[in-house]
């Protein structure tokens, strides 16, 4: 099966002239064109009989990627011209535009042809108008090796075989954006399903369909389908939906119209091998593309300013179609873990952005980039539920309804949709202190958010933009003064009040939340988009209650008060001291997300501390904590021999023995040592539960030492299954032998060992470990201009490197180096992780104060926490 290095095309782009002019600009990037006729690179002519003006010259614009073509005459109002060009293009393993995928079969090396266009990457493919308003009909045709087939938008419509090749043609596509489009071309084989009209296949290699790990996705895409559908009150508009699972790519997956394509681990699942959070992954991934079929590629945002609504939206109904496909999953919830607290981390920092930035200031293609960010994905998200909740359910598919509809085929602002949203909300009678889209504006216009502080003892309510560092400056004016128009849900002494209170100005007065000997407790299940906090009174009320019974405190909002706590200390609301006493019930608690959430915030102070005095203090206090939830998962499942029955019990599960293994409890660690060395004996049988594989073979690893290691190197390399890969990938920067971590780290820059999509997460998950941080850092420093300049380029996420190897920065010796860091690489630029560094220098100063400040305090209360054990 051979590929072509630079495979050739010719494509016709038909277009109407809308106003005079003599210059025609048409997006290119790495394209090398024919000459035509001995003339010019392309041709120009006009349709009906009219005559086009002659070419006078044609030149590349590589910045802003143009092919420019300058005419003799003008083009003439209301006539139509096609443009003809034969090109070659690379296919290289750059994982833009149509690249290259190698992936390895019973010892053969295989090819897949396979594309990658959103955002700007069409251009590279073939010349077209790459913007998201200019819409069109594409009529896709692939020539491709005999023995593989191609797959495009549109279903096939007919192959012809000639001797050295085949012709693959598709229907023509529906009137859509080109980032939207996708060639593949493998010898992949597929399962099928009909879903009434519509066919849907999973394509993926041979083996992996052989393996039934395609069998999940056919089974849940139907369903989510089924659930968009009714949700949108829209037919799906294409005959077919192809999922296909791709061994190199470099976003989670992507959602081409009618030909999705997916990372292999978010795509296929293996029951024997698969955890229930690789299953997980999966329905919310594809819930989340096929969300996409209607918001975002039926009507599509005119700019990539507003790229949050598209990908805010579909992160959001991901849970919501998720949870249509598995219902006793209970996943709705988990988008205040995965989404709303991870946000707040960074939208709480002066260097955050807001949702919508203005038109003119996102032209290049880097900014382009930039723009998909946790932001965009997780406070998209979030602010898209707290509407949703606040208009009812109801009203907001009413509303989305009706702008999918009025809109198909076409581009919108977000506007549109508030605007549609406003119709519902008028012919509904709902009664909204405020049209949407004035409560909408400081929400998308303005960066950050609120922290609600509910006075119990005058009931006075007042509103501040909450940031994690008390001391940085806010230099950006909004024109919204930092106020929001905050949806207030509210419980009291248990009771849930049953109208939405609105705080619309700086401060008001509830007089219901004068509450006397009862709590209060606001923002129930974290359906707002803001932190809360309360007089000591309150805190002492509620720290009461959680002793006592924790129960009558919802589930969701035991975690956002051991979450809220943690980051108000951080920004000096409160006392680190009453941060902690949020994790002193926990030793009752035995449920996921509470314990979750105090993991997450422990593990800011793990980063801080585990390098001084503090960490055994506070090892010692959170093995105390956890034995009660590792004794409960042991009696629970019959001493490790079955799996709980619930989804999120589940991840407690791996909760408790990952944190008992960390801590130093001994059973836990003779736990999962005995099964590694099982394994290790007989290594065709793997007895470990899916589940607990990735926390048992890291706590192995870590307690091991080279033989461990070499083990679990080999069975990656051996790995066909791609989520076993990724646990093993992960599991190998256990270790603390830092020889072995150095040599890890080398094997980044080589792609024959970690795929570059790869590279990044190994060296950050090195400098997760303790022993390996600062190995992980002199490899960044030393190999940054090689890795930015030549080897990772286009394959690499710089921003999660940065982040993730300055995590651990809190000493001016750490800051020194950053900055150093910055001065030598400031030439050549950080590219789409210029603002990773910024934030890293912003984190880093925050740290250094947060741990002169804090160091002693933590370490006082960790002793005199342990004095009982």
């Amino acid at each position: 099966m051979s590929f072509p290095v630079y495979p050739s095309g010719h494509s016709t782009v038909q277009f109407e002239c809308v106003k005079e002019t003599n210059l025609i600009l048409i997006h290119s990037n790495k394209l090398n064109y024919t000459k035509l006729d001995e003339a010019h690179i392309v041709r120009l002519t006009a349709s009906g009989g009219a005559s086009a003006p002659i070419i006078k010259s044609t030149w590349l614009q590589p910045k802003t990627q143009y092919l420019v073509i300058e005419l003799n005459g003008k083009l003439s109002q209301g006539q139509t011209y096609q443009l003809y060009a034969e090109f070659t293009g690379e296919l290289a393993d750059d994982l833009a535009g149509f690249y290259r995928s190698e992936y390895e079969e019973d010892g053969v090396r295989k090819i897949v042809a396979t594309s990658q266009m959103h955002p700007t990457h069409a251009r590279k493919t073939f010349p077209c108008f790459d913007e998201p308003a200019m819409k069109a009909v594409f009529h896709m045709t692939l020539i491709h090796p005999p023995g593989t087939v191609a797959l495009s938008n549109g279903m096939e419509t007919g192959q012809f075989p000639f001797i050295a090749v085949t012709q693959t043609k598709f229907e023509p596509s529906k009137k859509m954006s080109s980032y939207l489009l996708a060639i593949v071309v493998s010898d992949y084989t597929h399962l099928r399903a009909k879903q009434e009209d519509t066919l849907i296949r999973i394509w993926a290699r041979r083996k992996a369909i052989e393996q039934g790990q395609g069998d999940y996705a056919l089974n849940v895409t139907g369903p989510v389908l089924d659930f968009f559908q009714s949700y949108y009150n829209i037919s799906y508009p294409l005959s077919k939906s192809d999922q296909i699972a791709l061994p190199d790519f470099y976003f989670g997956a992507m959602e081409n119209w009618g030909l999705v394509t997916y990372r292999e681990t978010n795509l296929l699942y293996d029951p024997a091998t698969s955890s229930n959070s690789n299953k997980e992954t999966t329905a919310t991934i594809i819930a989340h593309e096929l969300a996409h079929m209607w918001f975002g590629n039926l009507v599509t945002l005119r700019w990539w300013n507003e790229v949050w609504l598209n990908e805010g939206f579909a992160s959001y109904v991901a849970y919501l179609g998720a949870d249509y496909a598995e219902p006793t999953w209970n996943v709705k919830d988990l988008i205040v873990l995965d989404d709303v607290h991870r946000v707040f981390a960074v939208d709480a920092l002066t260097s955050s952005h807001p949702l919508t930035s203005k038109e003119d200031s996102i032209v290049l293609p880097e900014q382009i980039t930039e723009q998909f960010d946790t932001i965009s994905y997780s406070k998209g998200a979030a602010v898209l539920r707290m509407l949703s909740d606040f208009l009812s359910e109801t009203i907001f598919v009413q509303g989305l309804s009706s702008y999918l509809n009025h809109f198909a085929y076409s581009n919108t602002v977000g506007n549109d949709l508030w605007q549609h949203l406003q119709m519902a909300v008028t012919d509904n009678d709902v009664l909204l202190p405020r049209p949407v889209q004035d409560i909408m504006n400081p929400w998308v216009l303005q960066m950050g958010f609120p922290v609600v502080t509910v006075d119990t003892a005058s009931g006075k309510v007042s509103q501040q933009h909450f940031l994690l560092d008390p001391e940085s400056n806010v230099t950006v004016d909004s024109p919204y003064k930092y106020e929001w128009p905050v949806p207030v849900r509210w419980m009291k002494a248990g009771e849930v009040q049953t109208d939405i209170w609105w705080l619309l100005e700086k401060e008001a007065v509830n007089p219901g939340m004068r509450s006397g000997a009862s709590w209060v407790l606001a923002n129930i299940n974290v359906t707002g988009f803001y932190r809360v906090n309360y007089d000591l009174g309150n805190w002492e009320r509620l720290f009461t209650q959680l002793s006592t019974d924790h129960q009558v405190i919802p589930v969701i909002n035991r975690a956002q008060l051991v979450d809220d706590a943690f980051n108000l200390a951080r920004a000096q609301l409160v006392s680190t001291t009453l941060a902690l006493r949020t994790t002193s019930y926990l030793s009752l608690e035995m449920d996921f997300m509470p314990w979750q959430s105090a993991l997450d915030n422990l593990n800011y102070y793990y980063l801080m501390l585990d390098r001084t005095e503090v960490y055994q203090p506070m090892q010692d206090y959170l093995k105390k904590q956890v034995t009660p939830l590792f004794m409960h998962f042991k009696n629970l499942t019959s001493d490790w021999t079955h799996v709980p029955e619930g989804h999120t019990d589940q991840y407690n599960q791996v909760n408790a023995v990952r944190t008992a293994c960390r801590t130093g409890l001994t059973e836990c660690q003779n736990l999962t040592s005995t099964w590694f060395r099982q394994w290790m004996e007989n290594p065709q049988h793997n007895t470990i539960h899916p589940n607990l594989r990735s926390v048992v073979y890291c706590s192995a690893m870590a307690a091991g030492g080279e033989a461990e290691w070499e083990f679990g190197w080999i069975q990656f390399k051996e790995a066909s299954l791609a989520s076993e890969a990724s646990k093993l990938m992960s599991a190998l920067s256990c270790t603390s032998d830092t020889q072995l971590l150095q040599r890890y780290l080398s094997f980044t820059l080589n792609s024959t060992l970690i795929r570059k999509q790869d590279a990044t997460s190994v060296i950050t998950s090195v400098a997760a470990n303790r022993a390996g941080q600062s190995l992980a850092w002199s490899f960044v420093r030393d190999r940054w201009e090689y890795m930015f300049t030549q080897y990772g380029v286009g394959s690499f996420s710089f921003a999660s490197m940065i982040t993730g190897v300055t995590a651990r920065f809190s000493t001016s010796d750490e800051l020194q180096q950053l900055e150093e860091f910055v001065e030598q690489n400031g030439a050549a630029g950080f590219g789409s992780a210029s603002l990773a560094v910024d934030q890293a220098l912003e984190r880093t100063r925050a740290n250094i104060k947060w741990l002169q400040q804090n160091q002693q305090e933590v370490l006082d209360w960790f002793s005199k926490n342990n004095a009982n054990i």
